[in-house]
């Protein structure tokens, strides 16, 4: 399957670019994170949650979407 992976904040300086498409078998947010991280080896040191189609999700969940959005923390005021 192809899901569009987007970039936010302090991680598209990390990942040099704001979205990527990529593909992936079938399987847990945890299988496409760990393909991320060994891709994107500045991921490991950042602070961040996964939302897949703009829900935020744990690892666990099984991949169903067409985007996965990575936030780093955000504040606000």
């Amino acid at each position: 399957m192809e899901i569009t992976i987007k970039y936010f904040g302090q991680l598209v300086e990390t990942t040099n670019t704001t979205e990527e498409l990529i593909t992936i078998e079938k399987g847990q947010i945890s299988s496409l994170l760990n393909l991320l991280l060994n891709k994107h080896k500045g991921l490991k040191q950042k602070d961040f949650q996964i939302a897949q189609n703009q829900e935020i999700v744990s690892v666990d969940t099984e991949l169903s979407g067409a985007e996965i959005a990575l936030l780093p923390p955000f504040s606000g005021g």
